[in-house]
Parts: structure tokens; sequence; C-alpha cells
């Protein structure tokens, strides 16, 4: 019988990470660089050569350990760790540090054969299947139970060895949906702990529409979008069935942590790698974890930024990741970057040259104490064959991109004699200092209701976010439970539920003088996903100093305009038809439609600031931009005018510009340049010192 291992406790813990990423990495080294090394892909008589290159070119740990279940656990209870043993001796000998991960991605063939319920089940109720990876059901007891296991005797043999630098928990954490029997049971307890009894789940619900009413938890099922079609589902339901998965697998990692700690040194940090722009799980739930780190694959088959965008990668990769992942205790690193070509890309382009050097100094720039890449030796077998390496299937020649990480180690090693303690960001950079409040649980409702296909909550959010990197203004995400205090601009882009508290905590931070930008959607629902009683939005009503009376979209390909200090912007969208109190001031109206000269951009005065009501979303972003760089300028905020793609950034005494545009950029800095000139062409990075 299966042991039973809750995570209802863990549901419910603390934040107990004490330590951030600079405790582990500290910032004189400015970020150090690693690899991914898969001793148990290869034979024994090459592993000590491929230790000493990693090494001699300059790499600084190596990372393994996550995809081997098998190899330590061949069966049952018999355990096999003289073989990591040896790669760990090999790697203290070469002064490389190790990150090992727990290898629970993949099970063994002999515990799904014991145990084939381990398994997650999709929505037509088919169990996964061993061969792959993430396939386990995070809430079967049995799945804990051998989980505890093999992370108890990992940590006990590990625990303090000094070549050890920390664990990476897992792989890639998905939050994966499961509607196997297991995750029935979870979702019915977790639904208990949530609303207590089964009349708060169906007022939550509105069970009161067609017939959904329960009257026992145990009659709850999964709401099965599948089958029951997308016009039937209840969208509460299902966002209930967001948060439980998420959940689930932060409690998952969060066990895994609990486990370590009990065991392992203070020295030993904890993490795991989430997806850089992964919209199914929630870092901010887990509370485990000492900081958290990301995957960032830019270039992924997507035509990007002009001619040479599809070999240049999608900027808002790392732009989003650099700035998100700070969120959780402090600065991160990027636990795994693309080293060149792809397998699983829609198309897999050779990137152009430069390419991956660029994003290692995006990362850089964007605060990672450490970048890791995936992997040293490009795989002669399995799924993954045409993905890159650091070296060619030889085995031991540079590939495009492991020059470029050599050449990066090389650039951050002389970059280190420069480092001073004593510098600080440039006043004209920290007044632009920006916070985005960002919200999941927002991203999963909205993007259940759309109610138009030209609806993007991701574009919505990141279209901000690109205007204050093109700005040159820090960016950094904060939730509702942060300190407003610490910023003078704060924007809110589609945050679609709050409640009384939150519009209270916004009123407070614009009377102290705070400046709020609102986007549309914002406000439109409480907490439970309910429309308000009242006019749309209506808890928002002192807030932005006017009534939402209904809102508009237009087909696609239809546009319609806007006028705002005399100049015409298209929108199509959303469009929010506003009537303005007679003390607010109306920023911008419609100049078209039955409902011309009708206000859709308000400023409210609050006390000792202001607060910004964007109804609309314009077509280019234009509108916002042009509105984003008036309210800065008038609030004696100077702003640069990057264009997309290029980013310039502050960190640790240095500037930093990165440029993924098809275009070549002048850099208005005219001193001496430590890396690359002002001449920024595509893929090109520039470093120059910021002085006392």
């Amino acid at each position: 019988m299966a042991k039973k291992i809750s995570l209802l406790a863990l549901l419910i813990s603390s934040w107990i990470g004490v330590l951030s990423a600079q405790d582990f990495f500290p910032k004189k080294d400015l970020m150090s660089v690693g690899v991914y090394y898969y001793p148990e892909q290869w034979s024994e008589d090459q592993w000590e050569r491929d230790i000493e290159n990693i090494a001699g070119h300059g790499f600084e740990f190596i990372h393994m350990s996550e995809f081997a279940w098998a190899q330590m656990e061949p069966s049952e209870g018999k355990y096999d760790f003289t073989w990591l043993d040896k790669v760990i001796e090999l790697a203290d000998k070469n002064k490389l540090k190790v990150i090992l991960g727990t290898p629970t991605p993949c099970p063994p063939v002999w515990l799904g054969i014991k145990y084939p319920e381990i398994y997650i089940q999709d929505g037509n109720y088919q169990s996964k299947e061993h061969g792959t990876r993430a396939n386990m059901s995070l809430s079967n007891p049995i799945v804990l139970e051998y989980t505890q296991k093999i992370v108890d005797e990992m940590a006990k043999r590990y625990a303090h060895n000094k070549a050890v630098m920390g664990w990476q928990i897992d792989n890639e954490p998905e939050a994966k949906e499961d509607y196997s029997p297991s995750a029935q049971l979870a979702f019915r307890k977790w639904l208990k702990n949530k609303y207590a009894n089964i009349t708060e789940l169906n007022k939550a619900w509105g069970t009161a529409f067609w017939s959904q009413l329960y009257s026992a938890f145990d009659e709850v099922r999964i709401h099965n979008a599948q089958n029951v079609g997308w016009w039937g589902a209840n969208p509460i339901a299902l966002l209930d069935f967001k948060r439980f998965t998420a959940d689930t697998q932060a409690s998952f990692l969060d066990f895994q942590a609990e486990e370590l700690r009990k065991y392992i040194d203070e020295s030993q940090f904890i993490t795991t790698n989430y997806v850089a722009k992964g919209s199914q799980t929630d870092p901010k739930r887990s509370k485990k974890l000492d900081f958290a780190s990301f995957t960032a694959y830019p270039n992924y088959g997507s035509n990007n930024l002009g001619d040479l965008g599809f070999r240049l990668g999608d900027h808002t990769v790392l732009m989003y990741a650099n700035d998100y992942y700070k969120l959780v205790n402090g600065i991160a690193g990027v636990m795994e970057l693309q080293p060149g070509q792809v397998n699983w890309a829609n198309y897999n382009s050779l990137l152009q040259p430069g390419t991956v050097r660029m994003w290692l100094w995006h990362c850089f720039a964007g605060g990672s104490s450490f970048a890791c890449t995936y992997r040293y030796r490009q795989v002669l077998y399995g799924a993954e064959q045409y993905h890159n390496g650091v070296v060619r299937t030889d085995g031991v020649t540079l590939s495009q991109g492991g020059e470029e990480y050599v050449q990066v180690i090389k650039e951050m090693n002389e970059l280190r004699k420069k480092y001073s303690k004593n510098t600080q960001m440039p006043e004209a950079v920290q007044k632009r200092k920006t916070a985005i409040m960002w919200s999941f649980d927002n991203l999963w409702n909205l993007e259940r209701q759309k109610q138009t296909n030209q609806w993007n909550t991701w574009k919505h959010m990141q279209r901000y976010q690109q205007i204050l990197h093109s700005f040159g203004a820090p960016v950094s995400f904060i939730s509702e439970e942060d300190d407003f205090d610490d910023y003078e601009f704060i924007i809110v882009p589609a945050y679609e539920m709050v409640d009384e508290a939150l519009v209270q905590k916004w009123k407070k931070f614009v009377s102290k003088g705070g400046k709020l930008i609102v986007s549309p959607r914002t406000g439109a629902k409480d907490k439970n996903a309910h429309l308000w009683e009242n006019n749309l939005s209506g808890i928002m009503n002192e807030l932005i100093g006017g009534k939402i009376y209904s809102f508009d979209m237009l087909p696609s390909g239809k546009q319609g305009n806007i006028l705002m200090d005399g100049k015409n912007y298209k929108w199509s969208s959303w469009g929010d038809l506003i009537t303005p109190e007679d003390k607010t001031e109306v920023v911008a109206s419609y100049t078209d439609q039955f409902y011309k000269g009708t206000a859709c951009i308000l400023k409210n005065e609050i006390g000792k600031g202001q607060v910004w009501y964007i109804g609309t979303e314009s077509v280019d972003g234009d509108l916002e931009r042009n509105l984003l760089k008036n309210i800065y300028q008038q609030n004696n905020v100077g702003v640069e005018n990057y264009p997309e793609g290029v980013f310039v950034q502050y960190r640790d005494g240095f500037m930093v510009a990165v440029n993924y545009s098809s275009d070549e950029y002048i850099l208005n800095y005219n001193g001496d340049y430590l890396i690359g000139d002002k001449v920024l062409k595509p893929a090109d990075v520039a470093v120059w010192r910021i002085e006392k």
C-alpha cells in the first residue's frame, strides 16, 4: 500500500526562502556560466576528456542528473550512484562546481509497470505512458512516495559534497492538466479547503446557471471543457482548475525542497527552471525555493523583427523573463539557454552569427546571476538528436553557439576585473523605474473569455513592457501583496479580477503622489470572476473618475479612430465607452462610430498623484507609447527612444546594449567602450562602464 503524503499543508505554507541568488553567486563574479552534461548518455571512457574540455573552455559549473532516475534506481530500492560519484569527482578535480537535478521528470519503466495509475490522464481520460517526460500525476500518493525516496537518497549522498553548489528540482515544471482519478480526488480536497462548504462553491461557481448545482463535494468532477464543449464550460470552474493545477505543481516543488532541506548544507541552493514564458505554472505559488531560474529558447521558428528576425529570435522572451523572475525572492538566473538550432520549432534555421552571444549579454543586462546552456554535447540518438550543443557530434569541436559561449566567458572574466561595488545606477535611469502588476489568475481568466479573437493578454501586457524598455526604464513585476511605495510609476495592464482592498491600495498609492496607469478590462470582475452588480467595472468608478457604460470591438481588419493631443490613432480589438466625471480630464476620445465624441482615456487627480485609464488598445501601440512618454515628461522624467528590439540596460556599474532588430542602431554614448562600439549591428553587443 503506497504511503499517502498530503500536499495540502504545503498549499498554505509561507515563504521560507531566506537566501537569494546573490548569496550563492557573489556580485563580484557578475554572471557565472555553466553547461548541462549527461554522462549517462556517453561511454565512461569519454567522461574525463569531456569534463577537462568543459573546464578548459572556461565553464564554471556543470548541470547533471535530472533525467537519470532509471540509472540511479535501475530496479525498485536498488540504488546506483557510483557513476554519478565519478563524474562529480572529475568535476571537482577540474575545479567545476555541480548543480544536481532531482530526476522526477522521467520515472523509470518499472515504476509504471508496477503502478500504471501513476500517469496523468488527458481530457479524453487516456493515460500517458512510459517513454517521455513530465508524464506523472503529481496528485498521486504513489508518485509522492517514490519521489520522496529518490530525493532522500540523493540528498543524503550529496548533502555535504563541497563540489555540489545547488539543486534543481524536476525540470521545466509545466503544471499539466490532469484528469486522472488521483487528480479528481485531490481537486475535491482543494475545493473543500478553498470554499469550506458546498453552498459557497455553488455561489462562487454560479451553478444556478444551466442546472449545474452540486449538493456535495463528492459530486464535483474536474470541469472538462473538451467534453462539455467551449460553449457550455463554466469559466469559474475552469479557473479554479487552473489554480488547482498550478498549486499542485508548486506543492510538488515545495515537497521536494522540504525533503532536500532535511539533509543538505545551507550553502547548497534549491531552485527550479521555469519555462521563460510558461503560462500554466505560477512561480509565486512555490514557497520553498531559494530563488527562481528559467529556461529560455528565444528562437523557436517564428518571424520576429525585420528580415533577420527569424535568425535573431524573439526579443520578448528574455525581456519578460529577466524582469519577471526577479519577483521570486530577488535576482534570478537562466538555467537553460538555447545554444543554437533546436529540433522542435516550426522551422529550425541557423542563427545569425553573434546571436547566442547577444542572448547571453541580454541575460547579464537583465540581472541573471548565472547562465547555463543546454547542452554540452549534441546527442547522437533519442528525441533531441538535432538539438545543438556546445560541441558538435564529434564530441570535441565547438559549434557556432559553443564558440560564442567561450567568447562571452572570456569577456566576462575581463569585465570582472573592472567591477566596483561602489557604483550606483545613474539618476536618470533610476527615475524611470516602473512596476508592472501582473497575475496569472487574470491571464487565465481573460484568455478564457477574450470576447474577440484579436485579444491576446500576453501581447497586451508585453506592449507596455516593450514601451518601458524603449524608454530605458528599469522594469519590475509586482503582485498585489508587494509594497507599492518603492515605485513612482505603476502600470496595471488588463487586471480583470480585483477587490475593494486592492482598489483602496491603488487609491492610497496615488494619493501619496504615485502615478497609476490602468489599461482596459481592469476591474471588470471580482475575485470569483463575477461581473459587478453595477456599471461595468463599477468598483473602479472613483479611481478612474468616470463610469464605463459599454465596450466595443471591431471585426479583424476594420479600424476605428481616436483623437489624442491633435493626433489620430487607430484601434480595433477593444474600446471602452466612458462617461467622465466633471472634474476628470478627457485625454482621448473616439472620432467615428455611432458613439463619436465618447471618451476612451481619462486622467483623474487623487491627492498628490494621478490615475490614467486607457480604455482601448491601439493597433500599433503608438497611442500608448506617446501617452506614456507624455506622462513621464510631465513628471520631469526624461526617457530614451530606443527602437523595438534594442535594449540598453544598467547592471552593476555597466551599461549593456544588445540589438535584436534587423537594422543598425547608433548608440548615443561617445565614451570608451569595453566591448563593441557605438555602431550596434544586428546581434551586436556593446558594454561601457558607468563611472562613480
